[in-house]
């Protein structure tokens, strides 16, 4: 018999197989049969049982031919001579009975096998069986776990008969696997034979004792020590077996309860209590097994096993018991309180009651209720609470520090599992169900719980944080207020204090405040009434006294601001009645006030640490009045402290808005008394008049806001008297003008803002408007060395356009838009309807600088009301005047029509004086009018006073009312006149006059004016009549003119005047052809002009250059083109500069440009504009005239459109003359397309914002805002002209930005915004921008590209894609035909067009998919005709290209090369049809529709892409992870695929295939061998039939010999490994019914020898498939497995003796592969492993505590490291490893092999493979398998599930390498 045999079965045997069963084993003891082989007699018994044995290998195909065997084996074995108690053939006999007690056969044939264990059992008597107990009990271990009721008793008879005589010494390896055995008997507590199944375990337990019968001291006793300890570590390992253990545990398990309870918990016994001596035995040596054994059972999923483990603890175990008190660590008992309190998740009141019990002791006594808890508040409690009184006690003594250490490391482990993140939530929401385990550990995991759910929200996704927030919210609502305000309460202030806290856990507290008051639930009414006030005094009160410590280290600055964000945010929600009550009285008031602060921190801190913050058991600390006047008084400490510079470290932004909301909240300002408010703010406005610093305008904001909070709170009784008001004003006022400075624009209109709210205080008296009046006049009359005085005139223009920007909101909110409001003040509180009230005087101040001709303040203010968009307003305060005038209703004689209203009788005050100051400053606006001025006297009306219901324009109003002012005084006297009565006469004549000089005058010719004109002249003075005949000259002229100027008003007044630009006015004028030539420019023109643009000192009269610009540029004539370039170069530099000012001007600590930016920007843009439309204009007339002949009836000009579909206004062919014209305007074209796109981008697309200071996010909003609108119209204009060259320019940008960077995307956001640049117009231009490239001469000449910009055809197609990507689904509609013409063009001539090709593909799939998605998409035929076009392209491209790259080795590297920019990424994918396909495959059957189309395209893909690469000679190093992507991809969408399945199986069938890198092996190729093995389950059949039983016959000596087995054992391990692969890569049990075959296969390679064919050579990669079956397959169906396993494990360790047989049968890899087997099962412990686990390693307690004597049978690791150890002179030096890991805190058993050989090859550099047998077995296998046992009890011990991904990882890297 050979050694090297297996001692395994297979479960199923074929039909003429002979070899499904393996060879048996030869013993490792020495044999009994020698000694009697001698004996005739023997022999011929020998040769008996060897023919009945013989007998199996015939076919076992029904359950009668298993009986006849056995029946034929017992005959045999009965036939032995008497005296000879020997078996023969033993390890072959106990082989076949082990196959007869298959789960699968029926009972009849177990009870037949257990009647031949019980003959052989007493032959060979109890010293044989203790002798072979290794080789017999493996089979019969598994019997009670299925076997039928008639079987039972049989095992049972064998079991008490034989082996629990054996003796404790036999018995000790074996116990837990024996104990394993019984169990299952021990589930069902009502069977019949539960009985007699516990009296064998107690009696297996008897048995295991010492039987010297000296027991006098119980913790001597190791054999029932052994038994306990064996049975708590079958408990932890085996879940099947778990409800039996806990059958045997309640019936004969100690107790280990204290032996007697004390009567007061207060005088406890501290000393050390000894348990019973039965409990002290069960828990020696190792205590932790018992809590493990526990901590199991309370874990598992069963509700019923869980039940009794809990009631176990609450019977023998309980809280009390000196075992958990004192013989174990904390961490053990915090172990077992975290495995019970884990019951809690079921939410199952009978769990929770037998916790509540364990956790909180038995019921107390009457004595134990007298004695258990005196103080001198017990009378309070009547005696129903003395109870819960002293179990809370019992709790707090016993568990609470162990419960509260559990609960804390469940919730700091790092999981990122919401699951795991939220359970801690979970098991606490439960524990509050009791007052007395809450109520005690919620106060000490409350923070710790938010501060995990706090640090899991910064790093997890949304959706992982809402599922654990939904568990954190449900107990955060469960926790009593009280605790919850303490909490935030003491993080809050621990946080402010400077002298107690780090500045990092300062940051994380105050952080985690404000996020529990920010996503949890505090809206309360208590909360918000009683707790939320006084977590806003204790922020305020601390704040104040860390402001205070001057000698200690201040306050981090960011720990103050949130801090204040806190408290303004509560102050905010704080509704009125929490801090106002009427009853308490004013002495109350004061008294509480007076409380120093430390006294009240004492409170409130007494409030919530004594009272737990219930009012329930105190009352509040302060009453609500008293409570709000004393967080009043902080406050304002705190906004007095911010306003003195140097004295805190925060701005008074936020201290301002929470003490203006406490005023009005509170509503009475009595704590304010103490502080001289108005001295407070005297102080913080008072600088020098002289000096040039100014206060910060946070300043100036915070003092705005208290100030309109004390005098509007409470109306009727303003805090400051007007008297002291007044004096305030001023100052405050002349500081905000300072930051209106056009210099300036961070603060415009918060300042604006200001400046309403203080004129909200006392609008009646109109204190505002005399103190911006004051500053004005004392501006203007300052000295010349000051500040220019034209300044305060911007200023107002300022605060002008802002006030009408408020104006224009609030009509929109009236509209029904709400805003958020801002700075505190309640919406609505700013009426800036009333703006008369705030900007009269100062308007009518400035405009009297009108009449200083000269003056800079008369300059900028006549240039500011000529562009003024609110110029009505401006005429609507000066008529709201002139109509209030006495002197207008005494005279109309010379008004067109009579009144018929009553006058009122005039009054004695002469007001002509005021009239004429009124008109002058008409006179003044009209005297230098704009086109806008005009625009609006023609457009905007007004009320007339004679007729109510009528309203007429403006300039028809100035000149009725200019006719009532002519005939004022008129008489026989005028001559002696007043001389300014003469004057209104003549400046009413002149703005007559004036009026009808107006474009739009055209209305006025209804009013017939030249009539009351010549009567008027009749009476006129000589010097008026020379006045009046010109404006009588113009109203004739007027009325001769009627039917010329009726188009021209109504063309020029037909758009809105406030979309009007300058440029819009230039560029649609009618072009001059018949002009004379305009005289050249001087030389020196230029430069000057380069200058004014360029000079810091030109930018305050920019406008000036501008219009001068404009004046100049008819000179410019033919030479324009040579002038152009430096000038648009100069412009587009200052815009940059410019730009970049404008943007550091809303940065946080930026200094502030000498100009203002905003304005300076649009005069450039203007000057940009109007320049490049004189050019173009000009470029398009010299084009015109060369092509007159062959298009005279073209449109040209700025706005030219679309011609056939396409913007036309490129260059004729006939470009000559004026070729480099062109180009210089395009290349200034793309210069300013450049410009105005990074203007546009600003602030729209997440640019630089982070840097921008929030104390301006309006303005910053307001100017960004205009900035983008104007860049938008210069970019309308110029994609109007010339848009294929601009669009360009954007591709170029698109080209260059990198694929994560914003500008992509806002290039597309831009063409989408754009009038000029529609879907229907854009997508042709990139045509034909794409054919100008590949195929210009496919197109006209007009629609070519210049080709001025470094595009190629592959950068534009990819633009073409994203483009597309970013347009609405219905915008195909437009642009269907082009592009599907453009398409069918390419495919008519795809050669030029071969490298844009791929891209091609990606854009027709792009539409497909968004065409799907419209009802356009629903028409059949034109989804077949895109379908017929994408096969049309795909097949292009395969025809056009080489595929040759995928033969390309560098592709798998050149794939991880990073994509710097757009451009780039798009050469990549022009080449990588890989990448694009991948992208296109799982859309198919969107876009083809049909299933046809699809299965044809995806056979092309196949025959073109995969098969070559599968077959080219460098497979599989070309072989990419895209390719693999792809075939995926593929195989998903048509998985039954015939090309794509032949594809597979080439690749897979290749030898060359297992070169193919781990990596993309295990991530790409698994996933798809298990697509394809699900759709034919014939794959792994298939692999099992080219496997051959190794044979010696026909093999001869010689080289033809060798050759052929090597070739044999080739083939047979590749296939093992694919058949592994295959196993590996599929889901679990997929090949559950192809198991027979595969045993059967591994079986007969088992037994290959090295002369056989195959050779023992493959039995590495035999044991690797064992290896994949065991890990991929359930353990229920691996029952004919393990006798396998047990064979070759043991024929395997056993190769490695020194004197070993069987050593030439196993190479290294064999020893490798058998190692990492036996490490894979201790790791996965499988349950039926376990019951032959002690043959291999030692399973028990032993394998850490050597017992003193040793055992008869030594494990075979621990035997094979004795033998090794004694025999080796080379000393391992090998390290063992923990066998343990953790992930994220989880503890994990891993491998413990895999380390040791990384550990070698790593450090080391040695190849396992390549060692001596000598060097693998001392180097590796002795530490290995020296080190196995204890490992795998320490993993054990340790808990964790087994590490099955790394097992995988393992099994994968043999497979596949």
């Amino acid at each position: 018999m050979s050694a090297d045999l297996t001692a395994n079965l297979q479960l199923f045997s074929p039909p003429g197989s002979g070899r499904s069963s393996p060879a048996p084993r030869t013993t490792r003891n020495a044999p009994e049969e020698p000694p009697y082989k001698k004996d005739k007699g023997f022999r011929r018994y020998a040769a008996s049982v060897e023919r009945a044995l013989a007998l199996w290998d015939t076919a076992q195909q029904e359950w009668a031919d298993y009986i006849s065997f056995l029946g034929r084996l017992l005959k045999a074995l009965q036939a032995h001579p008497s005296s000879i108690p020997v078996i023969p053939h033993s390890d072959t006999v106990a082989l076949r009975l082990a196959q007869c007690l298959n789960p699968t056969l029926p009972s009849g044939v177990h009870q037949k096998a257990l009647e031949v264990y019980d003959y052989i059992f007493s032959t060979i008597g109890k010293d044989a069986l203790a002798r072979d107990l290794h080789l017999y009990f493996p089979g019969v271990a598994s019997v009670l776990s299925f076997a039928s009721l008639s079987v039972r008793p049989l095992f049972l008879s064998v079991f008490e008969r034989h082996i629990l005589k054996l003796d404790a010494v036999a018995l000790r390896p074996a116990l837990k696997a024996i104990i394993l055995s019984l169990l299952p008997g021990l589930e069902d507590e009502t069977s019949e034979d539960f009985e007699r199944m516990a009296l064998a375990a107690e009696k297996l337990r008897n048995a295991v004792q010492d039987s010297s019968g000296r027991v006098a001291d119980a913790k001597t006793n190791s054999g029932s020590s052994h038994f306990w300890q064996c049975l708590f570590l079958a408990t932890i390992t085996n879940a099947s077996r778990r409800q039996g253990a806990l059958a045997f545990l309640v019936r004969r398990l100690p107790k280990f309860g204290p032996s007697r309870r004390q009567s007061s918990l207060l005088h406890a016994a501290t000393l050390s209590e000894d348990l019973p001596a039965e409990a002290e035995v069960a828990i020696s040596p190792e205590p932790g097994l018992l809590i493990r054994c526990f901590e199991s059972g309370l874990s598992d999923p069963q509700l019923l096993i869980q039940r009794g483990f809990l009631d176990l603890l609450v019977s023998h175990l309980p809280l009390d018991s000196p075992v958990l008190q004192q013989r174990i660590g904390k961490g053990d008992l915090e172990r077992l309180v975290a495995a019970a309190a884990g019951v809690v998740s079921r939410r199952d009141m009978s769990l929770n009651r037998r916790l509540w019990a364990w956790f909180l002791g038995p019921e107390p006594t009457a004595s134990d209720s007298t004695d258990a808890v005196t103080s001198p508040t017990s009378d309070r409690h009547n005696a129903a609470a003395d109870p819960s009184a002293h179990q809370a006690a019992f709790f707090s003594r016993y568990g609470l520090e162990a419960l509260t250490n559990s609960v804390l490391k469940m919730i700091n482990r790092r999981s990122t599992s919401p699951s795991e993140r939220a359970r801690p939530f979970r098991v606490c929401l439960s524990l509050m169900d009791r007052w007395e385990v809450g109520g005690l550990i919620v106060p000490e995991i409350f923070l710790p719980a938010l501060q995990s759910v706090h640090s899991y929200s910064e790093t997890a996704s949304k959706e992982q944080v809402d599922e654990v927030m939904r568990s954190a919210s449900a107990f955060f609502d469960g926790v009593d207020s009280g605790l919850i305000w303490g909490k935030l309460i003491q993080l809050v202030t621990s946080s402010l204090q400077t002298d107690m806290t780090h500045r990092d856990e300062a940051l994380r507290n105050i952080k985690l405040a404000k996020y529990v008051l920010a996503r949890f639930n505090l809206k309360e009414e208590d909360m918000l009434l009683h707790h939320m006030p006084l977590m806003v005094l204790s922020t305020l009160a601390s704040l104040n006294e860390a402001f205070e410590k001057t000698g200690k280290p201040s306050v981090d600055t960011e720990v103050v601001s949130l801090a204040l964000e806190i408290a303004d945010s509560l102050v905010q929600i704080l509704p009125d009645r929490a801090l106002q009550n009427g009853q308490t009285t004013e002495q109350e008031l004061s008294a509480s006030l007076k409380t120093p602060r430390a006294a009240t921190f004492q409170r409130v801190r007494t409030f919530y640490e004594e009272s737990q913050g219930s009012f329930d058991a105190a009352d509040a600390p302060f009453s609500p009045s008293q409570l709000g006047q004393i967080v009043l008084r902080e406050a304002s400490r705190m906004f007095t402290t911010s306003l003195q510079s140097g004295r805190s470290n925060t701005t008074p932004e936020m201290p301002s808005r929470i003490l203006a909301n406490l005023i009005f909240k509170t509503q009475r300002p009595t704590a304010i008394d103490d502080l001289d408010t108005v001295t407070v703010f005297r102080n913080a406005l008072q600088t020098s008049d002289d000096t040039t610093t100014n206060l910060s305008f946070t300043h100036l904001s915070a003092t705005t806001a208290v100030l309109l909070a004390l005098q509007t709170a409470r109306p009727s009784e303003p805090y400051i008297a007007s008297a002291q008001l007044s004096e305030l004003m001023y100052p405050l006022v002349r500081h905000l003008w300072q930051y209106l400075s056009p210099t300036l624009p961070k603060y415009h209109v918060e300042t604006a803002r200001c400046i309403l709210q203080l004129h909200t205080i006392a609008p009646a008296s109109r204190t505002v408007e005399s103190a911006v009046s004051s500053v004005i006049l004392r501006q203007i009359h300052q000295s010349p060395a000051s500040t220019s005085p034209s300044d305060c005139g911007r200023r107002f223009a300022t605060l002008w356009t802002h006030i009408m920007h408020e104006l224009s909101l609030q009509s929109e909110k009236r509209a029904g838009i709400i805003r958020r409001p801002s700075n505190g003040v309640p919406a609505g509180s700013t009426p800036t309807a009333d703006f008369h009230s705030v900007l009269t005087r100062p308007l009518l101040l400035l405009l009297d600088t009108l009449a200083e001709e000269d003056s800079e303040t008369s300059v900028f203010m006549r240039s500011w009301l000529q562009e003024l968009p609110s110029l009505n307003r401006v005429f609507e305060v000066l008529a709201v005047h002139i109509q209030s005038l006495n002197c207008l209703t005494a005279s109309n004689n010379l008004a067109p029509e009579k009144s018929t209203s009553k006058h009122q009788p005039p009054s004695n005050r002469d007001d002509t004086k005021e009239c004429l100051y009124y008109l002058k400053h008409i006179f003044n606006v009209l005297k230098r009018p704009s086109h806008f001025t005009w625009l609006t006297l023609a457009e905007v009306t007004v009320a007339w006073p004679e007729q109510d219901p009528s309203r007429i324009s403006i300039q028809e109003w100035l000149i009725r009312t200019c006719l009532v002012t002519l005939s004022l005084q008129v008489g026989a006297s005028e001559m002696g006149a007043e001389p300014h009565i003469q004057e209104l006469h003549r400046l009413s004549v002149s703005i007559i006059l004036q009026i009808y000089q107006s474009p739009f005058a055209s209305p006025l010719r209804e009013l017939e004016l030249e009539v009351p004109l010549m009567t008027r002249l009749r009476s006129a003075s000589p010097s008026l009549q020379s006045i009046l005949l010109g404006a009588e000259l113009a109203a004739l002229r007027l009325r001769l003119t009627r039917p010329l100027q009726e188009p021209v008003l109504e063309q020029k007044t037909s758009s809105h005047l406030a979309q009007r630009s300058r440029l819009s006015l230039a560029i649609n004028r009618n072009s001059e052809d018949h002009e004379p030539a305009p005289i050249p420019p001087p030389p020196q023109l230029i430069e000057c002009l380069k200058y004014g643009f360029s000079s810091p000192g030109s930018r305050l009269v920019l406008d000036d250059w501008i219009q001068f610009l404009v004046e100049v540029l008819p000179m410019f004539a033919d030479t324009i083109f040579q002038n152009l370039l430096p000038l648009v170069d100069c412009l587009c530099k200052q815009i940059n500069i410019t730009f970049e000012h404008l943007k550091s001007t809303f940065t946080k600590d930026q200094s502030q440009p000498s100009i203002s930016p905003e304005s300076t920007l649009i005069s450039l843009m203007n000057g940009l504009e109007q320049i490049l439309a004189k050019a173009h204009e000009r470029l398009t007339t010299q084009e015109t005239k060369v092509s007159a002949s062959k298009n005279p009836e073209q449109p040209q000009g700025f706005f030219s459109n679309v011609v056939s579909g396409v913007f036309s206004s490129e260059t004729s062919q006939t470009r000559t003359p004026t070729a480099n014209s062109r180009l210089t305007v395009l290349l200034c074209f793309q210069d300013t397309v450049r410009i105005c796109f990074a203007i546009w981008s600003w602030a729209g697309y997440g640019q630089g914002q982070e840097l921008q200071d929030p104390a301006s996010a309006l303005s910053f909003a307001y100017t960004s805002l205009r900035m983008r609108n104007r860049a938008r119209r210069t970019l309308e204009h110029l994609f109007g002209a010339e848009a294929l060259e601009c669009l360009e320019t954007l591709v170029v940008l698109w080209a260059h930005a990198t694929p994560n960077d914003v500008q992509g995307t806002a290039i597309t956001g831009l063409l989408n915004v754009l009038n000029g640049s529609k879907p229907k117009h854009t997508i042709p231009a990139i045509f034909n921008a794409i054919y100008s490239r590949t195929d210009p001469g496919a197109l006209d000449a007009n629609r070519l590209s210049t080709l001025t910009s470094d595009l190629t055809d592959t950068d534009l197609v990819a633009f073409l894609v994203e483009y597309t990507y970013s347009l609405e689904d219905d915008a195909m509609d437009e642009i269907w035909q082009d592009c599907t013409l453009f398409l069918r063009d390419v495919l008519a001539n795809p050669l030029p067009h071969r490298q844009i090709l791929p891209t091609l593909l990606e854009f027709t799939a792009v539409i497909g998919q968004k065409v799907d998605n419209t009802n356009f998409g629903e028409q059949r035929k034109m989804r077949r005709e895109l379908a017929d076009i994408f096969a049309r392209i795909l097949t292009a491209i395969f025809t056009t290209r080489s595929m040759g790259y995928l033969q390309d080795t560098n592709q798998v590297a050149d794939e991880k090369a990073p994509t710097t920019t757009n451009g780039n990424r798009a050469q990549k994918r022009a080449v990588d049809v890989v990448s694009v396909l991948i992208s296109i495959v799982p859309k198919l059957s969107v876009i083809l529709v049909e299933n046809d189309r699809v299965a044809k395209v995806v056979s092309d893909i196949s025959t073109s892409v995969i098969g070559p690469t599968f077959r080219a000679k460098a497979f599989p190093d070309n072989v990419s992870r895209s390719i693999l992507d792809l075939l995926q991809g593929l195989t998903k969408i048509a998985q039954g695929n015939k090309f794509l399945k032949k594809d597979i199986s080439d690749a897979f069938n290749d030898p060359k295939f297992f070169n193919t890198p781990l990596p993309l092996l295990r991530e790409a190729w698994l996933p798809i061998l298990a697509q394809w093995t699900q759709s034919d389950k014939e794959r792994v059949p298939e692999l099992l039939s080219r496997l051959s039983a190794p044979t010696t016959a026909g093999i001869m000596f010689g080289v033809g010999a060798t050759s052929a087995r090597q070739e044999a054992d080739r083939k047979t391990q590749l296939t093992l490994r694919r058949i592994a692969l295959l196993i590996l890569g599929s889901p679990e049990d997929a090949f559950t019914p192809n198991i027979p075959q595969i045993l059967e296969r591994i079986v007969e390679l088992l037994t290959a020898t090295p002369a056989s064919s195959p050779s023992s050579i493959t039995r590495a990669d035999t044991i690797v498939l064992l290896r994949s079956v065991i890990l991929k397959t359930s353990p229920v169906h691996l029952a004919s497995l393990w006798p396998v396993v047990n064979g070759e494990l043991t024929s395997a360790l056993s190769s490695l003796l020194p004197d070993a047989a069987n050593k030439e049968h196993y190479n290294n890899a064999g020893i490798i592969q058998t190692c990492k087997l036996l490490d894979e099962l201790v790791v996965l412990d499988p349950d039926d492993f376990q019951l032959m686990e002690w043959l291999f390693i030692s399973d028990t307690i032993d394998a850490v505590y050597k017992p003193i004597t040793p055992p008869t049978i030594l494990s075979l690791t621990d035997e094979i490291n004795d033998v090794l150890s004694q025999s080796s002179a080379t000393v391992s030096t090998a390290t063992p490893l923990a066998a343990s890991g953790s992930e994220g805190g989880e503890p994990k058993r891993t491998l413990f092999l895999d380390p040791l050989i990384q550990a070698l090859e790593k450090e080391e550099h040695a190849a396992v493979l390549d060692m001596t047998r000598g060097e693998l077995v001392n180097r590796l296998v002795r530490p290995f398998l020296g080190n196995l046992a204890m490992n795998a009890f320490e993993a054990r011990y340790g808990g964790g599930e087994a590490d099955w991904w790394g097992v995988w990882a393992s099994v994968v890297g043999d497979a596949g390498s």
